[in-house]
């Protein structure tokens, strides 16, 4: 009985994923027509059409540089979000600033794994209800624009505005740090040094990524392999 129900789960399960497959495609590349689209047809309504050498040696200049980072991100985000968060996420955008936090916090409040069905559910739930609660607050925002201009402008909300992001993840990484405050201190001194000494780097967060990522997972082997010998040796 149960490894018929089982059986039944992991074929719904599996459905699912085929349609969340095939919708993602279609969705992403009517998002990429769209993106790529909008230039020229703006181009050929104004009768002024882009230049495309110029524009290619400028995507080119900047395609580059964050190339490696899109991969990165990419196969750092998706074991995260899952098939259906992943895309919703990379179609909706603000993949750092809310659709991350987001499917992470939903994740731990729930208490799934990454790499389950339920975080697949879950992290596709988030990024969706994330996805609406910024259309309808965006949309009050353009609503209320002009009446709260003069109080957004403001000079005393000014540094609030320059400090969401930081003040958002170090929330959020409070939490996580408080789990193993050794790793979470290495990698932390690592990190301030680097800036501290190569600034230039400042401009290149996503990428270091890399670094800080790898040494944080280095560092948890080390520290999980530790605890098993001691655990055998006791």
């Amino acid at each position: 009985m149960n490894e018929e129900k089982d059986l039944k789960q992991t074929e719904a399960y599996q459905k699912y994923l085929n349609t969340t497959h095939r919708l993602g495609r279609v969705f992403t590349i009517a998002v990429l027509i769209c993106l790529l689209g909008a230039p020229f047809l703006m181009g050929a309504y104004l009768s002024a059409s882009p230049n495309l050498p110029a524009a290619a040696k400028a995507f080119l200049g900047v395609g580059l540089v964050y190339l490696i980072s899109c991969i990165v991100e990419y196969l750092i985000y998706l074991p995260m979000l899952g098939a259906g968060g992943s895309y919703l996420a990379f179609i909706t955008g603000n993949l750092i600033n809310m659709k991350i936090p987001c499917a992470m916090n939903a994740r731990d409040i729930v208490g799934v794994k990454s790499g389950t069905p339920e975080n697949e559910i879950i992290s596709t739930l988030s990024i969706a209800t994330s996805s609406l609660v910024t259309i309808l607050i965006l949309a009050a925002g353009v609503v209320l624009m002009i009446p709260l201009q003069p109080f957004l402008q403001s000079e005393a909300l000014q540094p609030a505005f320059a400090n969401v992001v930081p003040a958002l993840f170090g929330a959020m990484a409070c939490k996580y740090y408080r789990s193993d405050r050794k790793v979470a201190l290495i990698v932390l001194t690592f990190m301030i040094l680097l800036y501290t000494f190569l600034p230039s780097l400042l401009g290149s967060v996503s990428m270091m990524v890399i670094p800080s990522g790898a040494l944080a997972i280095g560092l948890s082997y080390l520290s999980f392999r530790k605890k098993q010998k001691e655990a055998a040796d006791a």
